[in-house]
């Protein structure tokens, strides 16, 4: 006799079922805090580049000297003649990177004000100029920059010259200012807007939000991402030497053409590499310990 599907059913107990159901956890958009870099290996991949970047130097200044002849001074001694100049070219490429941050800084902070205003004419300007700055070459900013303003200002009987790396700062500054821009709204559309309306609720002004309540809540947020474009700035200071400004890259063509030696190129340009390498490292190692330290967990 066939059974039928119904009296093949039998009562389940409450007992048999788990005690707790699988459900899908969150999807999480960043890793958790103090993961970074232990997870990732960033920390150690930025230690295996400055040593192969360190072996390389070695390597280049190994192998030039191999390749100059006897009679000529060695690839090492050569280096440090140059050290002082090298060093005082340097210099002056941080001294471009800091003031250019600085206009950068401050116009970025204002046009990214502008992009988060109530008036609609006012964003929409303020975007033109974010996208356009953002989305230009870099160096094509810099002509552009250096052919537009003058060499010099008359004020009256009296001639003011404006030098080339003035100019070239004030091109630096511009994609700064614009992805500096991008910065500041992102950091204040981040804050809840219940930061908003608890602050219009004890009468504060818009302009008082931003600036007593808004902003100082958006400097940790804003603080790595400024860091990390400080540090692309500073590599990018060599581009003003195409356009005639006496930095470190400059100061190399000035010293290559001075000793006249092929087997000295390669030598001199990792050194001024490794320079940069030195300087920025640990700005990226300061950068991702900041992001982990202002992360929300």
């Amino acid at each position: 006799m066939k059974r039928s599907p119904q009296s093949s059913r039998r009562a389940v107990s409450p007992s048999e079922f788990p005690d707790t159901l699988s459900v899908m956890l969150p999807f999480r958009l960043r890793p958790q805090v103090g993961t970074m870099d232990r997870s990732s290996g960033g920390g150690l991949f930025v230690w295996q580049t400055g040593v192969l970047l360190l072996a390389a130097f070695v390597g280049s200044v190994a192998t030039a000297q191999v390749q100059a002849a006897a009679s000529q001074a060695s690839v090492w001694s050569l280096l440090l003649k140059w050290t002082p100049l090298l060093a005082q070219g340097f210099l002056f490429n941080l001294a471009i990177s800091f003031m250019a941050m600085l206009l950068g800084t401050a116009a970025g902070i204002g046009l990214g004000l502008a992009r988060v205003s109530l008036f609609a004419p006012v964003r929409g300007t303020s975007w033109l100029v974010v996208q356009f700055f953002r989305n230009a070459p870099w160096l094509v900013l810099l002509f552009f920059v250096m052919f537009l303003m003058p060499f010099e200002f008359k004020i009256g009987q009296h001639t003011i010259p404006f030098p080339d790396w003035i100019k070239s700062t004030i091109g630096l500054a511009l994609p700064i200012m614009a992805n500096i821009a991008e910065i500041v709204r992102g950091a204040v559309q981040s804050i809840p807007s219940a930061q908003w309306e608890a602050a219009r609720s004890l009468a504060f002004s818009r302009r008082q939000i931003l600036w007593q309540i808004i902003l100082p809540q958006c400097i940790k947020r804003m603080l790595p991402s400024w860091m990390n474009w400080y540090a692309i700035l500073t590599m990018a200071t060599t581009l003003a030497s195409i356009v005639g400004v006496s930095e470190v890259m400059t100061t190399v063509g000035h010293i290559t053409a001075a000793e006249a030696r092929t087997d000295f190129l390669i030598p001199i340009y990792s050194y001024v590499l490794l320079w940069f390498f030195l300087y920025c490292y640990p700005i990226a190692c300061y950068t991702r310990r900041l992001e982990s330290r202002f992360a929300e967990r």
